[in-house]
């Protein structure tokens, strides 16, 4: 009868501490949405949880933003407004963040370019019209890309690691992180996480996900949906894969675009043409360190199929889903044992 007691009393005592499934989510950071889904043995516990990677979260947004200042950080629109000036004092998390942008453009032979935001500017801007005023889209026309492609050398980006700054030589040159900055941030983040003994959390920056350990309720990898890039059909999702300290970063035509006489223009521009890249409707990239799977994304996307299996095949744990316009999917290696049951 004691044994017997003792059993029931632990079979109660687990399942009154068993951690419960808890989500936030915030709108502000990184110009999106980001979402939290972790296990806390109370609400107040997930609270303090998700406010302290949003604290952490939100030092990068600051440090990367390339359009805002903020009182006492220098950022990279400090070093874009003193671009031919002077070298600017930057953190080290900026510092870290170009020399790995830097590597990510010799790994992909050019096709992740930081210094390309003197041409991301003109299409941002022909962009944002054609969307306030769809009947008088247009594109820009290429002597104008042609020209500002001429300020987009990233060695002109001069990085002094010991004196901790920055130097645009060309006063022209404008960096633009966005292929590469929410998911190096994510993994930056996530990585503190870690350090302070936090396990078994999905964390989404804009599409960007990490997943750390598993659900502990059910002792399963986390479920993480790849989105249908046909936003008119009603399949929300092309795949539901199963992700354990995985991450993955999407690349798609259908988030950021405009239409002009008929055909739509996305963000993701090619450096070869310096236009909007057309292999693709979308590329998902599964790895574990969310900075490499959100610069490859980008690389991919604007590589033809065979060029951008063959970069990926050149890094280890790499998967990647290539979806066609038309429909048609094809797989890295090992892509498919991934997808969910």
């Amino acid at each position: 009868m004691i044994f017997t007691v003792i059993i029931m009393m632990n079979i109660v005592s687990c399942s009154l501490f068993q951690p419960k499934k808890h989500q936030a989510s915030f709108l502000i950071l990184f110009n999106t949405i980001t979402e939290i889904v972790g296990y806390a043995h109370s609400e107040k516990e997930f609270k303090e949880f998700a406010q302290f990677l949003y604290d952490n979260l939100e030092e990068y947004h600051q440090l990367y933003d390339k359009y805002n200042s903020y009182p006492g950080i220098n950022n990279i629109k400090t070093i874009n407004d003193r671009a031919g000036k002077e070298p600017v004092k930057v953190d080290s998390r900026i510092i870290d963040l170009l020399l790995y942008s830097k590597e990510m453009y010799a790994k992909t032979n050019g096709k992740v370019n930081i210094a390309m935001g003197a041409v991301l500017e003109i299409w941002h801007d022909y962009r944002s019209d054609g969307v306030e005023n769809p009947e008088d889209s247009q594109l820009p026309p290429m002597a104008e890309l042609e020209a500002a492609n001429q300020h987009t050398n990233i060695e002109d980006v001069i990085i002094d690691e010991e004196e901790s700054t920055v130097y645009l030589a060309d006063p022209l040159l404008r960096l633009d992180v966005g292929a590469i900055a929410k998911g190096y941030a994510t993994e930056q983040v996530v990585e503190i996480a870690l350090h302070e003994g936090y396990e078994n959390f999905l964390l989404s920056v804009g599409g960007n996900v990490r997943s750390v350990g598993i659900k502990p309720d059910v002792k399963e990898p986390w479920s993480v949906g790849i989105q249908n890039p046909d936003k008119s059909s009603e399949q929300k999702n092309i795949f539901i894969l199963s992700l354990s300290d995985l991450s993955l970063v999407a690349s798609g035509d259908y988030e950021r675009y405009y239409t002009v006489n008929g055909k739509r223009y996305h963000h993701i521009i090619d450096p070869s043409t310096l236009m909007p890249a057309e292999y693709f409707a979308a590329v998902s990239i599964v790895c574990e360190d969310s900075g490499l799977a959100d610069a490859l994304s980008t690389a991919v996307f604007n590589l033809p199929y065979e060029e951008g299996k063959a970069l990926i095949e050149t890094f280890e744990g790499v998967e990647a889903l290539w979806i066609y316009s038309n429909g048609d999917m094809k797989f890295s290696d090992n892509f498919k044992g991934l997808i969910k049951d």
